[in-house]
């Protein structure tokens, strides 16, 4: 049985059609070995829109509609993604304390949906994710982030090692969840202008993000699971950075 999404949009036209019109797209599926003026064109247009175009196997496109998708399917985005390099100034224009959670592989809709609401609820001023690896924002990650997703700022961006690059010079220190962390979060110093860097619950954080990152830590754990949900996680450290901002 295919899965039925309604922010789903396929057929050659239709999809050009949408692109050249403004949607909104999370990213486009091409079908492999499909060659031609037809497929120069949507790379073209994808590149000049700034679109994440993947090509998957044809089985993998089938999984979402039965119907003639023609070897290609986008995915209409629900929310409108936010440039950083804007959100930024508008927070210091506010006299406000940046926060921010960069979030590297993470990929479940419902461990994003949650994790949205808590940030929202904790004051976070966005959410950024990568172009590619992310997960899709759609109606189920809305619904589990009981409508955070429309509040709070989700930044997509093509480098997340540019992006924690472009907080340092502005001012913003980065922080990274890690399993082989010394330093507990508690200990850490929370209340500073900062971004937290949170991985997938199956690889972490990437060495090249943790090796840029200001520092590293550790959410104490004495039980031997390997580690928290990634979303019940996310909670811990944001609690922990209320916790300092208000004390």
């Amino acid at each position: 049985m295919a899965k039925k999404d309604i922010n789903i949009i396929y057929g050659r036209h239709p999809i050009i059609d949408a692109i050249k019109a403004g949607k909104a797209f999370d990213k486009i599926m091409l079908q492999q070995g499909i060659r031609g003026e037809y497929e120069k064109e949507l790379r073209y247009t994808c590149r000049q829109r700034d679109i994440p175009l993947q090509v998957v196997p044809k089985e993998r496109l089938n999984r979402f509609t039965n119907s003639n998708h023609q070897g290609v399917i986008g995915f209409i985005s629900l929310i409108e993604y936010q440039g950083l390099e804007n959100v930024l100034p508008m927070i210091y224009e506010n006299s406000e304390n940046p926060l921010f959670i960069i979030l590297d592989g993470v990929t479940d809709v419902r461990n994003f949906g949650a994790i949205a609401r808590t940030a929202e609820i904790a004051g976070v001023h966005a959410i950024i994710i990568p172009k590619k690896g992310a997960a899709l924002i759609n109606s189920d990650a809305i619904k589990t982030s009981a409508g955070a997703l429309t509040k709070v700022a989700v930044c997509r961006e093509s480098s997340l090692a540019n992006i924690i690059e472009f907080l340092q010079n502005s001012g913003v220190q980065v922080f990274a969840s890690d399993l082989k962390a010394t330093k507990m979060s508690y200990s850490m110093d929370f209340t500073v202008p900062m971004a937290l860097v949170i991985g997938s619950e199956d690889n972490g954080v990437q060495e090249d993000l943790l090796k840029r990152s200001n520092e590293t830590f550790i959410i104490p754990q004495v039980g031997t699971t390997d580690s928290y949900n990634v979303s019940v996680a996310t909670g811990m450290m944001l609690y922990e950075v209320m916790r300092q901002r208000k004390a």
